[in-house]
This record gives C-alpha cells, structure tokens and sequence, in this order.
C-alpha cells in the first residue's frame, strides 16, 4: 500500500472520533505498530487535529473539515502548481504551509491523482526572490497589523533612499516580489521591488484608514 493511500485510510479510520490504538490500525492495515507509529507523527505535523500517544491510542479532537474529494486531473494539477507557486516564492513560513497543505489534500485524494499532478512542470524561483525571502515575513506581519515601517532601499540605480511607508499588499510577479505601499516623503501611492530592501525597521506604529490612501484606492487606480 502506498504511503499517501494509508494516511487516507487511517483518517477514514479516525473519523468516528473513537480512540483507536496504534496495533488495532496496524491490523487493520497489515502493517507494523512501528508504521503506524510513524503515520500519526506525520499527521500530526501536518496540522490535523489528532491526539494521542504511544500505548493509548489516537483519536480526533474535532471533525475533519475537509471531507474526501473527488477532483478531475486538470484540478489536482491547478492546486499543485498553485501550491509549487507559493512554496517558489521563497517567503519560508509560507513555504512550510505550502508543504503541510499538500501533504493533507495527499491525504485525502487518491495516490494516481497526485502523482499524475506533474509538480515538476513548471519552475519559479530566481535570484530575485530569494532576495526577498528574508523581509517577507515581516512585511506580511506589517501589512496584517497594519503597522507603518520604515524601509532602506535601492532603487534600479543603485541609489539608497530611507522611506517611511504604510505597507498596503505584497504581489508576487513569479520572480520578482513588490511590496505597493502608501509612501509618506512622496504623499503618493509607491511599489518597491522587496528584493532591493536592504533593511527594514518595525515601528510598532499602527497607521489608520485615511480616504485617498487605503488599498482599495490603490487598486482602484491600478484597474482603471
């Protein structure tokens, strides 16, 4: 039995919210405790609501929301070049999500379907995103909090500027990451390229929702 369809049916096994021990599964799916041992590790790291240990047994904390599913080929191929598209970005929390999020959609689409999927199709990264992977984090925490930051840059020209900025939206251009920001010295809308930060410092500054400068402004200008 391959690894992904086992971890489907040890789900499907747990969806009753019974405890169920480590030996009684191994049983059921003629495998060895040691396997099955191994199994709800991943499972675990993987963010689904299991509890349990060695010698008690396992069992769901919660209802799985993500019932089985049943995806035509061209479907699971959208979600794993999606999903390839975040973990290239570079940005490393985001890559990690990435990473648990494929192993539960693993988990509960038929083993043919993934590997028919063709991960390796397409290729993003680049120099330019690496670049940025380290500010990324930051600057998501920034624009969530809605906090001002104050960024250290160089432009195209080599030429280093200090700009005190409120970070609106991060948009990925598939090797190049810009961060569109309301840019306080210019009193205008402003995108750098993340990659051409050198530095970026946190003021714990909230900024607030002023007419004119918001996100919505931003993006209406750039659809017009």
């Amino acid at each position: 039995m391959r690894r992904t369809d086992r971890l489907f049916d040890l789900i499907q096994i747990l969806r009753d919210g019974r405890l169920h021990t480590a030996r009684a599964m191994a049983e059921t799916l003629e495998v060895s405790v040691r396997t099955i041992w191994r199994d709800m590790a991943t499972l675990v790291a993987s963010g689904l609501p299991v509890e349990g240990e060695r010698g008690v047994g396992y069992a769901l904390r919660e209802p799985i929301t993500l019932p089985p599913l049943t995806l035509t080929p061209d479907e699971v191929q959208a979600l794993t070049l999606g999903l390839q598209l975040v973990s290239d970005g570079a940005d490393p929390s985001l890559t990690r999500a990435a990473e648990s999020l494929r192993a539960k959609i693993a988990a509960v689409v038929p083993a043919r379907l993934m590997d028919s999927a063709g991960r390796d199709t397409w290729v993003f990264p680049g120099p330019e995103a690496l670049a940025a992977a380290r500010h990324l984090p930051a600057l998501r925490r920034a624009i969530r909090l809605r906090e001002r930051l104050v960024l250290s840059y160089s432009d195209g020209s080599d030429i280093a500027s200090e700009r005190a900025t409120r970070p609106l939206v991060l948009e990925f251009w598939g090797r190049v990451w810009t961060l569109a920001t309301w840019c306080e010295a210019r009193d205008d809308f402003r995108s750098f390229r993340v990659d051409r930060i050198k530095a970026l410092h946190l003021t714990g500054e909230s900024f607030p929702d002023e007419p004119g400068k918001t996100l919505a402004d931003w993006r209406r200008l750039n659809s017009a």
